[in-house]
């Protein structure tokens, strides 16, 4: 072969050198190697998460302040408006006496039994109504009409019905999650690609295969959504219920402090709905976090 060819075939079509990187790819076990996209990614996420704490300290600084100011300018009286002192001296003698701990886990039970009747009737329904327009038809306008109804007025139905126990707090509460979830888990849903799910036909996998290898893990991210927002308002629905009838909860902590004019205990079961609020929306937030690491 003549040294002429031996170039022409040494030389791509643009006419230049191959270059050797193309032929020698970076090994990735090399610890020298490094993903610069990445790394580019990683560092703007991780410093808007800081940016979010520091807002939420610094806006949590600033109602601390106005409020004290308030109070020290005595705009409003004290049973209308406590100051930081008396709200934070209340929360210790309730704290003390054990009463919160008893109120808290009374509103939890109820939010956390809500929220899973209200995740295993939404499991059950999100996918008939995501794939058989049938169902959708047929249920659509029964889920608008009970979003419709407020569930204040539908609280004391519920008492009448089911007594004056656990269950009514707990149907009341899985009615205010439900919708939250099932949405989300039909969007999710209904988002999925067409095109993957022939793929997945094609590739001869099975109803149940398709849904667990291909329609759930790309659903998940629009499902912890609305798992998110369904536990947060969980807190909520019990509450609702026990507005209506309870001896204990959160919900009767509100009701007890407001009869009673003591303004800071309606403080001190605001700060502690808030706080649970707070913590479920965050583990569901590291919940999210851990599952969805492929992204």
């Amino acid at each position: 072969m003549t040294e002429s060819k031996k170039n022409r075939i040494s030389l791509n079509k643009t006419g230049t050198e191959p270059n050797a990187s193309q032929f020698n790819p970076p090994d990735r076990l090399n610890p020298a190697w490094e993903e610069p996209e990445i790394i580019e990614e990683t560092r703007p996420t991780a410093l808007l998460g800081r940016l979010s704490y520091l807002s939420a300290l610094l806006t949590g600084a600033v109602l601390l302040a106005i409020w004290q100011l308030l109070t020290l300018a005595k705009v409003y009286p004290p049973y209308i408006l406590p100051s930081p002192e008396a709200v934070a001296l209340r929360f210790s003698e309730v704290l003390a006496s054990g009463a919160i701990w008893r109120h808290a886990g009374t509103t939890l039970l109820e939010a956390l039994l809500g929220f899973g009747l209200a995740f295993l009737i939404a499991g059950l329904l999100c996918y008939p109504v995501a794939r058989s327009k049938l169902v959708a038809t047929l249920l659509n306008p029964l889920l608008a009409a009970t979003q419709a109804i407020p569930l204040i007025a539908l609280a004391p139905l519920l008492v009448v019905w089911f007594g004056f126990g656990l269950l009514p707090k707990i149907i009341t509460c899985a009615l205010i999650v439900f919708f939250p979830l099932l949405l989300n888990a039909v969007a999710g849903l209904h988002n999925i690609e067409k095109s993957l799910l022939e793929a997945a036909a094609i590739f001869g996998a099975s109803r149940w295969q398709t849904f667990r290898l291909v329609e759930l893990p790309l659903a998940l991210p629009t499902l912890l959504t609305g798992i998110k927002i369904g536990l947060t308002i969980s807190i909520t629905g019990a509450v609702v219920g026990e507005f209506i009838t309870a001896d204990a909860g959160l919900g009767y902590l509100l009701n007890l402090g407001r009869g009673q004019f003591d303004t800071a205990l309606v403080f001190v079961a605001l700060i502690t709905l808030a706080s649970i609020a707070m913590l479920a929306y965050g583990l569901v937030t590291l919940l999210e976090k851990t599952l969805l690491r492929w992204q």
